[in-house]
């Protein structure tokens, strides 16, 4: 863990920072390298290279707007199954039910194929329907992570910040959401590196990423221990570099409450 590497003396905020600068700097070189690096690797690594980078740099791009879609979306239907309007309620409780429910890969499928026959002007390329059916379904994951999190927020402290005078509003932006989001955090991380490996069923409606990169050269070259081998690699250095990025925010966040 990068958060490790830091001096003791230095304060949470400043080895955070640190954490997150690095890793983000160690993601940028990987995604610049990657192409040259397997450019010295055998057949039909070597050949390929550039199309195994640019399948990294695609499958990234779904992870973060997808992410960050299903960020607001879960906030969005957390607020909604806690609202004290019971058709606000049903609505967020009738989309996590729906999406929970069903096969990811079934979902992207619909938005793909059967969304634009429902809503012929809604005729999405493939990597928007991608990034809509993955940030649908984080979405849903993230709504049940940031709702548990408001409800183990302490009814005193609402109670108390009201007494003291503060406004509604402030209340839950103040008070409530920030100890919410803290305690939401570490579920939140975990669906968010998921969703780096979920999104390789976009394969599925011709989203030119990892997997599919790499299952276009295993079939096209009958090799599939070397390809699938490279693509499973490359998938465990961006997870590995996610992870680091996610667990500076934690630790800024002081998510375990045992930081110096």
């Amino acid at each position: 863990m990068l958060v490790a590497l830091w001096p003791s003396r230095w304060s949470r905020s400043q080895r955070s920072n640190a954490t997150l600068v690095a890793a983000l700097v160690l993601m940028a070189l990987v995604l610049s390298l990657l192409g040259w690096l397997l450019s010295f690797f055998p057949e039909p690594i070597g050949s390929n290279a550039a199309l195994f980078a640019e399948g990294a740099i695609t499958t990234l791009e779904l992870t973060l707007v997808a992410g960050v879609a299903g960020l607001i979306l879960g906030t969005a239907a957390a607020l909604a199954r806690t609202s004290r309007l019971a058709w606000l309620r049903w609505i967020a409780s009738l989309y996590i039910w729906a999406i929970r429910g069903t096969p990811l890969l079934v979902q992207i499928l619909f938005v793909y194929f059967a969304l634009p026959v429902l809503v012929p002007w809604l005729n999405l390329p493939d990597f928007a329907a991608a990034c809509v059916a993955l940030g649908l379904n984080v979405g849903a994951y993230n709504a049940e992570a940031i709702r548990a999190g408001l409800l183990a927020v302490p009814r005193g402290q609402t109670e108390a910040a009201r007494a003291l005078g503060l406004p509604r509003t402030h209340v839950f932006l103040d008070v409530v959401f920030p100890q919410a989001f803290k305690i939401a955090l570490p579920p939140l991380v975990s669906n968010f590196v998921a969703l780096l490996k979920d999104s390789s069923l976009a394969y599925a409606i011709g989203v030119v990423e990892l997997t599919n990169v790499g299952n276009r050269i295993q079939s096209a070259t009958f090799q599939p221990v070397a390809t699938l081998t490279t693509v499973a690699i490359t998938y465990l250095i961006l997870t590995t570099l996610v992870t680091q990025v996610t667990h500076g925010i934690e630790h800024r966040f002081d998510v375990e409450g045992r930081v110096k």
